[in-house]
């Protein structure tokens, strides 16, 4: 992969002859030919640069490799390099929009992972949303990479292709939408406690959305020692007296809401300290009156968070958002490379909860003492961040034994 993002080659050929003119947008001339390219990382300049990088020298590091498989790890790019895999189900906020719709933004979580990690992606878009599908295909592409990242897979699905894949391969599978926001979430919620003066155990947090984001969250941060957690739907609080529960719902109402609160989204805040926000709406704003003192609001829909800020301010200790333009943007860009450069370094066979904590604390330690209301989670362009990540996930994947070096 190139080593730094450029401005789109303008003398690509367009290949779209025929095609309807867009109008003139920045983000169209940015993707023209598309976000990346592959790049050598050694020189083909005469007959002997040929012969060692292909025949006849490559058939020597073939052979080794054959004798010896853990080779591919020296020898190849396996060990610098993940796949981006989605099936176009759940892309950014726009939905089921298919696998070629959804390329441009797999193009650019694997530009995200090379800027921010020093990691090459590839962007592998998928053709099929069959669960056990995916799966296969997935399990016969991973002796190509160190560690599989999806992306935008719709829930329920993402969590049985996950945990699917997980058991079939020995490498790091991680779902990008589930715990690389579960983990910027914790960092922030971390860095707030501390600022109010509280410990995680003292707060109760109430999650709007039970998609892939709101469930890791929840789970997440009851690993984490927080005192509870509600997550509400669209048909309020899941909580076990309701019937109407999938699976992965059922699983949830058993471990979280400890208050055995039952009821809408509105009667979950009224006392609550923290509100998380995953689903999009609008919380009134009475709802957020009724926190409590000091509470935290961290909604962080895109582009509309379902509490303004400026409303947020007027009840909220500390406010977080998903946008760039706010203060305290909780984006996924803070965890994910660092993770998965931290994986690949000890070559690790899984990413575990106590690699995720590790995570979640370093971040929330880059603040430092610079710590206020409105930074609480560092910037994505803070370069202490993917160095303090990588290393904090090493330590700990070599602590919890799935490391292999």
């Amino acid at each position: 992969m190139a080593a730094e993002i450029v401005n789109p080659r303008s003398d690509r050929e367009s290949g779209t002859e025929g095609a309807p003119e867009e109008p003139f947008d920045p983000a169209f001339a940015l993707h023209r030919g598309g976000k990346m390219a592959i790049q050598a990382t050694v020189p083909v300049r005469d007959k002997d640069d040929l012969s060692l990088a292909y025949t006849p020298g490559v058939a020597k590091v073939c052979s080794a490799i054959a004798e010896r498989p853990e080779l591919v790890h020296e020898y190849t790019w396996k060990s610098q390099v993940v796949a981006v895999v989605t099936d176009g189900t759940a892309v950014l906020g726009l939905g089921d929009i298919g696998p070629e719709a959804s390329l441009p933004v797999m193009e650019g979580k694997a530009i995200l992972f090379k800027q921010f990690g020093g990691v090459d992606a590839v962007p592998i878009a998928l053709a099929t949303t069959d669960t056990d599908e995916i799966v296969e295909t997935i399990v016969r592409l991973a002796p190509s990479f160190g560690g599989v990242n999806l992306e935008d897979i719709s829930a329920p699905r993402c969590f049985e292709i996950e945990r699917k894949l997980q058991e079939r391969v020995d490498i790091p599978v991680f779902h990008d939408d589930q715990h690389g926001t579960a983990v910027v979430t914790l960092a922030a919620l971390r860095n707030a406690a501390k600022l109010t003066g509280r410990g995680l155990g003292e707060l109760r947090a109430v999650i709007s959305g039970a998609g892939a984001a709101g469930v890791a969250i929840a789970k997440f941060l009851l690993e984490a020692g927080i005192g509870d957690v509600a997550v509400a739907d669209r048909k309020g609080i899941v909580s076990r007296d309701r019937e109407d529960l999938t699976s992965v719902k059922r699983e949830l109402a058993e471990i979280t809401n400890r208050a055995g609160l039952s009821g809408s989204l509105e009667t979950a805040l009224a006392g609550a300290d923290v509100f998380i926000g995953v689903s999009g709406g609008t919380v009134p704003e009475a709802a957020v009156a009724s926190m409590a003192k000091g509470a935290f609001v961290f909604a962080m829909a895109n582009p509309n968070p379902e509490v303004h800020p400026d409303v947020a301010h007027r009840y909220a200790a500390v406010v977080a958002t998903g946008r760039s333009d706010y203060p305290n943007q909780i984006n996924n860009v803070l965890a994910f490379p660092g993770i998965f450069a931290g994986a690949l370094q000890v070559r690790a066979s899984r990413i575990t909860e106590g690699m995720k904590i590790a995570a979640a604390n370093a971040l929330a330690d880059v603040v430092g003492d610079a710590l206020a209301a409105d930074y609480v989670i560092p910037s994505p362009f803070d370069e202490r961040v993917a160095p303090a990540v990588t290393a904090a996930v090493a330590a700990a994947a070599r602590a919890e034994g799935v490391a292999r070096r």
